[in-house]
């Protein structure tokens, strides 16, 4: 079956845009008063070469708060926008704050249970992140982790495909991916990667550790120097001719295979 098309572009394109729109913040009075009230700004894209002072000073106000700054064309810009009316800088309000690595542990401390926590190495599709977040939260892990730098972050789609979970599961934003890493491991955390050629099948490896599941992103998977810190790196058996799976799906099978080996314990 034909994919539908209206004025020119994917149903599911315009129905994706139009979500993204619920936490979009257009023109310079609506991000300064969303930065005066403390909501928290994901990501802030700025029209690239733009010489205005009081401008650069939103933005540099913005990046002080945590959000990515991001120079664009202003023709991308003006894609963007739903009001015509950007001034120059369009911004993306997360669904909700972000957490620290400290209180994704101190969240399990609180449950009394071994830690559980996602890191998601640079996942750029929003449906996914939210149904890692979603099956996260089922499983009764602990925390989310994400860099800020090339993935999606807390967005009206991802909020969406979380199905609610994102109000319950906590979402760190970490600068850097490997210092993280090296973070969590100085804490106790073993690190297991996931990847086609991983060395040790999952079901052999010991999930009932303190442990965060490092799932790579849509196309390439791990990045090389993501892969060569991970502490373990397993593979999901494929008995299949097809040989890899969606992201959020392999997500979900390791986590309850963690919620299974604990179970047994």
């Amino acid at each position: 079956m034909k994919e539908a098309y209206r004025r020119g572009k994917p149903v599911r394109e315009q129905t994706v845009q139009a979500e993204e729109t619920e936490g979009q913040l257009e023109g310079r009075n609506a991000l300064t008063e969303a930065l005066r009230s403390g909501r928290t700004i994901d990501k802030v894209f700025i029209a690239a070469g733009e010489t205005d002072r009081a401008l650069q000073r939103l933005a540099a106000q913005a990046k002080e708060t945590g959000a990515v700054v991001v120079p664009v064309d202003r023709r991308k810009l003006d894609a963007m926008s739903t009001t015509h009316a950007h001034q120059g800088v369009i911004a993306l309000a997360a669904a909700r704050s972000y957490f620290s690595i400290d209180d994704l542990l101190q969240e399990a401390s609180d449950r009394g249970q071994t830690p559980l926590l996602v890191i998601c190495d640079e996942l750029t599709d929003p449906h996914n992140l939210g149904a890692i977040i979603r099956s996260a939260e089922c499983a009764g892990a602990h925390g989310v982790i994400i860099p800020k730098r090339r993935s999606v972050g807390l967005t009206a789609v991802v909020a969406k495909a979380s199905a609610g979970a994102v109000e319950y599961m906590k979402v760190a934003r970490v600068t850097n991916i490997n210092a993280a890493i090296e973070e969590l491991k100085q804490k106790g955390v073993w690190i297991f990667g996931t990847a086609a050629e991983g060395s040790v099948p999952m079901y052999q490896a010991d999930l009932t550790v303190p442990a965060a599941l490092v799932i790579g992103s849509e196309g390439e998977g791990m990045s090389r120097l993501v892969q060569k810190n991970c502490d373990v790196t397993v593979h999901i058996p494929m008995n299949g001719r097809i040989t890899s799976l969606n992201a959020s799906a392999a997500a979900s099978i390791l986590l309850y295979e963690a919620v299974r080996q604990r179970m047994s314990k």
